[in-house]
């Protein structure tokens, strides 16, 4: 394809809240036009598909992946063409999509280069933190002539966002150690939205020392345990549950009181997810104060 799909990891000009509000710029530097008649959406990011549902485009939506669950009931109807790595391109264009929506860390560039040359409409998102979703909001809406249910969601958005800042005012800081897959053990670094989430109450990432890792593998033992003060399993993409928070606490008993199981979808997802999200996030910073 003729654009770098990679060079947007950490070039924050690409994404269209921090240049023009109004444009219609994606995250790749491709400029879009709003959508002409029946636009037919492929999404190929699970957070994004849930987006557009609740921009009122459910209708519109023509394909998902595995992986795309919510809203339940309205995903429940439309077809599914593989996963977010690999999708079944046969049975993607027979869907007749005009559109496809991808993301940086979860679609790979050949993904979106294939289906530019079969001729959809690429739409490349790279959220990198909180406030970025005002411009997901902004440019899906604008695109698919949604522009009042996105300016809806941005005033909620921004709502929740106040409330959160006002609550975790003075709250305590946290090194939290964010758990996202074993054998072998992983985590995420400190430029990734995930990380730039938790840091909206001030609970700090650890165990990504090495430079240019976004997600990197990790030795689970004291050393790096002695510098935390959380520890955090995810339920995605590896599903931790309760068990595993269980078996930490017996290998390392000294650190038990530290391990948190937390719901992945509300800390990773961005788009309207985000905005329970934040919700959620004060929940957390409550729960911590009180112990």
């Amino acid at each position: 394809m003729g654009r770098d799909y990679r060079r947007v990891l950490f070039n924050g000009d690409c994404i269209p809240s921090r240049r023009n509000p109004q444009s219609l710029l994606d995250a790749a530097g491709t400029e879009h036009a709003p959508a002409a008649g029946r636009a037919r959406i492929v999404s190929l990011v699970p957070s994004l598909t849930e987006l557009l549902f609740d921009l009122g485009l459910g209708p519109r939506v023509v394909g998902r992946t595995a992986f795309c669950v919510h809203p339940e009931a309205g995903v429940r109807a439309v077809p599914s063409v593989g996963g977010t790595k690999k999708v079944n391109m046969e049975k993607l264009m027979a869907l007749r999509p005009t559109h496809a929506i991808l993301n940086v860390d979860e679609n790979p560039e050949a993904m979106a280069g294939e289906l530019e040359r079969l001729g959809v409409q690429v739409i490349v998102t790279h959220p990198i933190e909180a406030a970025d979703n005002l411009g997901l909001f902004r440019l899906l809406g604008g695109v698919f002539g949604r522009e009042k249910e996105a300016a809806a969601l941005a005033r909620r958005f921004e709502e929740s966002l106040a409330s959160l800042q006002t609550a975790a005012r003075g709250a305590p800081p946290k090194r939290a150690l964010y758990l996202i897959w074993k054998e072998p053990w992983m985590t995420v670094a400190a430029d990734t939205y995930i990380a730039r989430f938790l840091a909206l109450i001030d609970w700090r990432c650890v165990g990504a020392g090495e430079p240019g890792k976004r997600y990197p593998e990790i030795i689970l033992a004291e050393p790096l345990l002695a510098q935390t003060d959380l520890v955090l399993f995810a339920t995605e993409p590896y599903a931790f549950t309760q068990a595993d928070v269980a078996d930490f606490k017996a290998r390392f008993p000294a650190h038990a009181h530290k391990a948190r199981l937390v719901d992945a979808e509300m800390l990773s997802w961005y788009g309207s997810r985000a905005i329970l999200g934040l919700e959620y996030l004060v929940a957390l910073a409550h729960a911590e104060a009180k112990k």
